[in-house]
């Protein structure tokens, strides 16, 4: 058994066999550091070292000190050799520890820090001299034992904290700290906290002891009342912390507590009375200002005031704080007016934006009053409405009052008015009274009427010295009126009675100059109860409608009085007459040899003598053209006294009378209107009119009722120049769109009686001029009476 000095001992492990020593080449780490491998030679170990922990003194004077001796029971039975490793040996922070290979002594080699190194673990070794490990290692534990060589440090070179003035004993106000490096489990880490001086700002201004502190927490509080900022803005602490509990190492710092404001003062007015001026009708301008003050500290939210204005019900004033000076601007909003009231008195209150703290003092709430004098100036005169909104129907009759008492002028000065703008010129306005009167009626369809909108401009001047004026607008809305009645178109047409039942008919329309609600849909109806049971009107759409005949009708041309309505309120209507021409048609629509069906296809025929007497008669008219046509003239016998109106007149071409007591045909041709128009549809058949019911066929090949061309005016100078007199008129009238085409059969209902003439043997055809006797022409009817005047002896 083997003892350990310094109060240690152990128990020796079981006898280890030695073994043979190591040889040169082998230097592995095995073989340089056994110890650190189990060698299996050995047999096992009965018990090992125990060693309790060691506890050193930091900052030792005695270095080298030995600390523990180790010693192994082997030591009887040869040589020992004594290792040491770990942290402070061959570790970092190394070279702290050492250990005599043959005493067993571990020693510190300098002094210890426990600031940096609180404890150590190492491991001791027992070798042979040929590095077999004889013990197993044993754990030591060194601790390194605290001395109080550490002061405790302030966390803050300054603490600040603030404290509300007023505030009762034991308010806290902050908390101070500091830390010690030393063993907190010590008494050389217990810190304890000591006010040793206070200062106020303003110096003196507070002398009793204000603050107190908790020596362990570092909590400063208030210890006394009068902590009012009026007097004293803030102080400064100065501090103390020492370790032991107080007895120990000691720091200094400092503190500085700021006295916070609270709202413990109302604002006051100084003055307390204002006069001020406005100019009426002045927006915006500021006119004046009124001081407040406050006790409490600048430009902090207890400071700020705010101002409102009593005894303004019509809101014309505001008032609103400058924010750098604390004063209230007082501003219009409002228009005033100097002839309705030239003088306000208003009620200015001044208040904090904070409401004041239950620890003020009591204090009545400041006011001043405000005198704010208007001054006159020379206004413009004013519309009672801009603009000026009236609304009339379109056929507003002229001479209508439209609008008036529009405009008055604030001073009660006469006013002059105008209208400035009015492009359709439809108004007029009283120069004194501004009455607005039609000067005639509207057009709603006039392209300065927009969605029913007719603008216009007003002006009016007042004639004061320096006088000023004001414009308005002026909005007519108009609505619509049913002013035109609706018109039938077309006025002609073929019905093909040729094409199957369901389309035959003509196809009618209206044309209307109003404007929806007065226009379409139209209603179109029979105007003729006699006509109605012949023909109908079957409506198609609310624009059209389709003329078709009820029976099975033959050829020929009819005039049907048709009426056409519209769907305003009142509805409007108009009467017209329709021209149809029924015949067969071709694919094109067009009627196909009518003429030769109207010749062959009459009921009466025409005799072959009758047709000799007409071509004989034909001759002499060519024959004599020069004579008669100048006799018609000088006897004004042709239509127009003119010497140009020579036309076609004489010549008509493809027609077929009824007979000599058949006049018709006669009057179409020599009796034309002074216009030498086709008559309007609803002239036809109309007493005194000089024309027959059944119009003339009308033109397919031109527009209908356009101006006629210029005829060929100047007669022929001699009689070779008939052929191309003739030539000219016919080509003219061809291209003559309201004249009936030369290839249009004529067909009557009506042939007349028979004829009064004679067999063709009457005429002394084979006689001379002189010797022809003309007189035998009155017997011939009234187609022939004409000639006979003409020729008949004297």
């Amino acid at each position: 058994q083997s003892f350990i000095t310094h109060f240690y001992n152990v128990r020796l492990a079981q006898p280890v066999l030695s073994s043979p020593p190591p040889r040169q080449h082998d230097l592995n780490p095995a073989v340089l550091y056994p110890w650190r491998q189990k060698t299996p030679g050995l047999g096992r170990m009965k018990r090992d070292w125990i060693i309790p922990p060691i506890r050193v003194s930091e900052n030792s004077k005695q270095v080298p000190e030995n600390l523990v001796q180790i010693k192994s029971d082997k030591v009887f039975t040869g040589e020992v050799i004594y290792k040491l490793e770990g942290p402070g040996v061959d570790q970092e922070p190394k070279d702290l520890f050492e250990i005599d290979d043959k005493t067993g002594w571990i020693k510190s080699k300098i002094p210890l820090d426990r600031e940096k190194y609180k404890s150590f673990t190492l491991k001791a070794f027992a070798l042979s001299p040929s590095g077999e490990r004889l013990e197993n290692p044993t754990t030591i534990e060194i601790y390194v034992l605290d001395q109080n060589d550490n002061r405790p440090i302030f966390t803050q070179e300054e603490f600040i904290g603030a404290v509300p003035e007023f505030s009762i004993p034991g308010t806290s106000v902050l908390t101070i700290s500091a830390v010690d490096a030393d063993d907190p489990s010590t008494d050389n880490a217990v810190l304890s906290y000591s006010i040793k001086a206070q200062e106020s700002f303003p110096p003196f201004s507070i002398n009793k002891t204000m603050f107190g502190i908790n020596n362990e927490t570092g909590v400063i509080y208030t210890r006394d009342v009068g902590l009012d900022r009026d007097v004293v803005q803030s102080f400064q602490l100065s501090l103390e912390v020492a370790d032991m509990s107080g007895l120990g190492l000691t720091s200094t710092g400092r503190a500085t507590i700021y006295i916070t404001d609270i709202n413990n003062h109302a604002p006051q007015f100084q003055p307390t009375t204002y006069n001020m001026f406005a100019m009426e009708n002045k927006v915006g301008l500021d006119l004046g200002r009124v001081n407040a003050t406050d006790k409490d500290q600048r430009n902090g939210e207890n400071w700020r005031i705010v101002y409102s204005i009593r005894g303004d019900a019509s809101g014309n004033f505001a008032v609103r704080t400058d924010r750098a000076t604390n004063q209230g601007i007082i501003s219009v909003v409002k228009p005033l007016d100097y002839e309705s009231k030239s003088e306000y008195q208003l009620t200015v209150i001044a208040e904090n934006e904070v409401p004041l703290s239950t620890k003020a003092p009591y204090e009545q709430t400041s006011t001043a009053t405000v005198t704010i004098r208007v001054l006159n100036e020379n206004e413009a005169p004013r519309f009672y409405r801009n603009p000026i909104q009236v609304s009339f129907p379109e056929s507003t009759a002229p001479d209508t009052v439209l609008a008036s008492d529009i405009a008055h002028d604030p001073d009660n000065a006469k006013l002059k008015f105008e209208i400035t703008h009015d492009p359709e010129r439809w108004l007029r306005i009283n120069r004194d009274t501004g009455e607005i009167i039609a000067r005639r009626t509207f057009n709603i369809r006039s392209p300065y009427v927009k969605n029913n909108k007719y603008t216009a401009l007003v002006k009016v001047t007042d004639l004061d010295a320096g006088g000023t004026s004001a414009t308005a607008s002026l909005e007519i809305t108009l609505w619509a009126t049913n002013d035109f009645p609706p018109v039938l178109v077309p006025l002609s047409g073929t019905v093909c009675s040729d094409r199957e039942p369901g389309r035959l008919g003509l196809l009618l329309t209206a044309m209307d100059n109003d404007l929806s609600p007065h226009a379409d849909p139209f209603s179109f109806e029979m105007a003729d109860a006699d006509m109605a049971a012949n023909w109908t009107i079957i409506p198609l759409n609310e624009s059209h409608a389709m003329l078709q005949p009820l029976i099975d009708i033959g050829w020929g041309e009819f005039s049907i009085p048709i009426t056409v309505s519209d769907s305003g309120s009142p509805a409007r209507s108009s009467n017209a007459l329709v021209n149809v021409t029924v015949c067969p048609c071709d694919r094109a629509g067009q009627c196909t040899a009518f003429t030769a069906a109207a010749i062959f296809g009459s009921k009466v025929g025409i005799s072959f003598i009758a047709l000799m007497i007409i071509m004989a008669s034909a001759a002499l008219l060519l024959r004599k053209y020069t004579r008669v046509s100048f006799e018609l003239h000088s006897w004004g016998l042709l239509v127009g006294e003119s010497d140009d109106d020579v036309r076609d007149n004489v010549f008509n071409y493809d027609e077929q009378g009824g007979g000599e007591e058949d006049e018709n045909a006669f009057n179409i041709d020599l009796l034309r209107t002074p216009s030498d128009m086709v008559p309007p549809p609803e002239t036809v058949g109309q007493p005194g009119s000089g024309l027959p019911k059944h119009n003339q066929p009308l033109r397919k090949d031109a527009p209908y009722n356009l101006p006629s061309p210029r005829y060929p005016r100047k007669r022929p100078a001699n009689p070779t120049d008939i052929e191309d007199f003739i030539n000219d008129g016919l080509d003219a009238a061809d291209n003559d769109p309201n004249m009936p085409p030369y290839d249009t059969a004529l067909i009557y209902d009506y042939e007349g009686d028979g004829s009064l003439a004679g067999s063709l043997s009457s005429i002394a055809s084979m006689g001379s001029e002189e010797d022809q006797d003309y007189d035998y022409l009155n017997d011939w009817g009234p187609r022939f009476k004409k000639l006979a005047n003409m020729y008949a002896s004297d």
